[in-house]
């Protein structure tokens, strides 16, 4: 009688931090990896940015590790195991381990061509020198900033500390941006600093994002959203880091050679929000024009509504946006109405006859012929690609 062997299923820590959008992307990344190539047995705890290793690694009995090291001591413990690991934050502290993350400089490039289209030519970064990752997306924003041949102002914090005094922080930020020539656009090297800037600028009157723009980074949706005005943010793409780190590994638990090191995964886009959507236009009457399409696009404003409300003629109106913008009054209204179909979309479970509602179409059947002559597919067809 033949004897049937049995694989041993990988025993797999995931020291990730669980409070997080970006975090948990990642970790339903390492999900799908498993589902199509597992089974592993997942040894996973509920964590927050700060959390102790857990006590039971020193002695487990597993066979590879994905972690997210904060410190030199969870560092040490991970190295102490001799088990294959895999970082997913930073390589300071990773020992030589294999790393997966995020490609740092794509951010920096992204959210200064951002700024450059939108027509800004002043800019400034707002950072904590604490993180290597942060330096190096501020790093690539102000080297594509300086390609454009634009002057950039810089804000670093020296260390976390240093922002833990909220009154101070905010009194040193309200300084900082009332000195920036405006129209400003400023980086936020991640969401929280970002959220800082725009309390800073609420406090001192600054109008955003008339005067100050803010970008942040990692798209971590609560933050944003509850940010006045809500935040513009690069959206990370966790899950294809959380897979790619499964698949490495895997591979290195099999015993196999690994070709890249480094993995980096460019961002997938950014998230445009209310704290930099708006253009820098020197034209006060399309200035005016485009205020008035973002504050009433929804309610479905038309080209002969705007002309009366601005009262200008139809070719006046028509020929100053073209030269200001690029673009036809009734493009920047349609341009405007699919940005909030694109948010409702993504974020919600919405019906596509309720968001036409919500959007300032007519007729849901009039939204889906035209999102799809615009996008080159149908409102659900984007949607779960946005998944």
């Amino acid at each position: 009688m033949s004897t049937i062997i049995r694989r041993r299923i990988p025993r797999v820590a995931l020291l990730v931090e669980t409070t997080r959008t970006y975090t948990r992307e990642l970790l339903s990344g390492v999900r799908r990896y498993i589902a199509a190539h597992g089974p592993w047995s997942t040894f996973l705890e509920l964590r927050a940015l700060d959390s102790s290793p857990p006590a039971w690694l020193k002695h487990w009995d597993g066979d590879g590790i994905l972690t997210r090291t904060f410190t030199q001591e969870m560092a040490d413990l991970i190295a102490a195991t001799g088990l294959p690991a895999v970082e997913l934050r930073a390589t300071n502290l990773a020992d030589g381990r294999p790393f997966v993350g995020m490609d740092n400089a794509h951010i920096g490039r992204a959210v200064a061509e951002h700024f450059f289209e939108r027509g800004y030519r002043q800019f400034a970064a707002y950072s904590l020198q604490t993180e290597s990752f942060f330096i190096e997306r501020v790093r690539n924003f102000v080297s594509a900033v300086q390609s454009f041949g634009c002057p950039c102002s810089e804000l670093p914090e020296s260390s976390s500390d240093s922002v833990s005094d909220w009154e101070q922080s905010q009194a040193r930020l309200i300084v900082w941006l009332e000195q920036l020539p405006k129209p400003v656009g400023i980086f936020a090297a991640n969401d929280q600093l970002g959220v800082r800037l725009l309390e800073a600028c609420q406090s001192a009157g600054i109008a955003v994002p008339e005067e100050v723009a803010v970008v942040g980074a990692e798209n971590e949706e609560t933050l944003c959203a509850f940010a006045t005005p809500p935040l513009t943010s690069v959206r990370f793409a966790g899950q294809a880091v959380g897979y790619a780190a499964a698949e490495m590994l895997d591979s290195l638990m099999q015993g196999k050679l690994q070709s890249p090191r480094e993995i980096l995964i460019p961002p997938k886009g950014i998230v445009v929000r209310a704290s930099s959507d708006e253009l820098v236009i020197n034209d006060p009457l399309v200035a005016q024009a485009a205020r008035l399409i973002r504050e009433n696009a929804m309610t479905g404003i038309n080209v002969d509504d705007l002309c009366r409300k601005l009262n200008a003629s139809r070719s006046t109106l028509d020929r100053r946006m073209r030269a200001a913008l690029k673009r036809s009054p009734k493009e920047e209204i349609t341009r405007i109405r699919f940005r909030e179909v694109e948010r409702l979309l993504r974020e919600t479970d919405l019906t596509i006859e309720v968001i036409a509602e919500q959007t300032g179409f007519a007729h849901s059947n009039y939204l889906q012929a035209a999102f799809k002559q615009t996008y080159g597919q149908t409102p659900g067809q984007f949607r779960r690609t946005q998944a």
